[in-house]
């Protein structure tokens, strides 16, 4: 059901708000979903994990650009279509920001006046009910096995402030169709994507700690443990002891 724009939300994005399968997210769906079937099979895990109705977060691995396909495709599956924070600087492309806004997709302002914009217009988004996807990390993995690295502290001020559950996925098969640095996908032979919901983080001993730097470094990290660990049974392999930092 649509409703009008209001509230935070209402700077930045002017189409009406759904938080299930708009005209446009179906029509997008027609054209993108056979192109992911044509490229790789699907094995799906974990999907009911995650809660039918309500505002989410949805907090997934990134290690190939393919991965917010990948990630909208699972959750389409689910029903549960996905509203990416995507980088503001999309949104000022003249057609993309077209699609971008009519599909309630979401700016990510960084290292701006308006970097709080994002958190504010999530969570007025999470309380009407949407699913919101990240990717902790803010970036491809610099991991050099293409394990999740140390994540950024968004997601979790996102959780710690809104309260909604937070939903770990672990994607793999990604590096096998298109790695980093690559210009064109690897279709022949046909892949295999694998994706997995595990249960919400429990960070409810967190909600009434001040919203310092531990706390917030606290969170994420037991979010990116759940995605490792997700990513891990993906792989059928060990997962490093600790995050690769890429700031080291």
């Amino acid at each position: 059901m649509n409703t009008p724009v209001e509230g935070p939300a209402a700077e930045f994005l002017s189409a009406p708000l759904n938080p299930g399968k708009n005209l446009l997210y179906r029509v997008a769906a027609v054209i993108v979903r056979p192109i992911m079937f044509a490229i790789a099979r699907r094995k799906w895990n974990g999907v009911d994990n995650i809660p039918d109705s309500g505002g989410i977060i949805v907090a997934a691995n990134h290690a190939s650009p393919i991965d917010p396909l990948m990630l909208a495709h699972y959750l389409y599956d689910a029903d549960r279509p996905a509203r990416i924070l995507a980088k503001e600087s999309l949104f000022r492309v003249p057609v993309l920001k077209i699609f971008m806004n009519r599909l309630n997709m979401i700016p990510v302002f960084r290292g701006t006046a308006k970097a709080a914009k994002s958190l504010e217009i999530s969570g007025d988004l999470l309380d009407r009910g949407f699913c919101i996807a990240v990717f902790p990390e803010g970036t491809l993995t610099k991991d050099p096995d293409g394990w999740p690295m140390q994540a950024r502290t968004g997601v979790a001020r996102m959780a710690l402030t809104t309260r909604k559950p937070v939903i770990p996925i672990g994607q793999w098969g990604q590096l096998d169709v298109l790695p980093r640095g690559a210009k064109f996908p690897k279709i022949f032979p046909r892949k295999t994507f694998y994706v997995a919901a595990g249960e919400p983080v429990d960070l409810s001993d967190l909600y009434d700690r001040d919203l310092n730097g531990q706390t917030l470094r606290e969170a994420t990290d037991r979010i990116m443990t759940a995605i490792t660990e997700l990513v891990a049974q993906q792989r059928g392999e060990t997962a490093p002891a600790t995050f690769f930092n890429p700031r080291a």
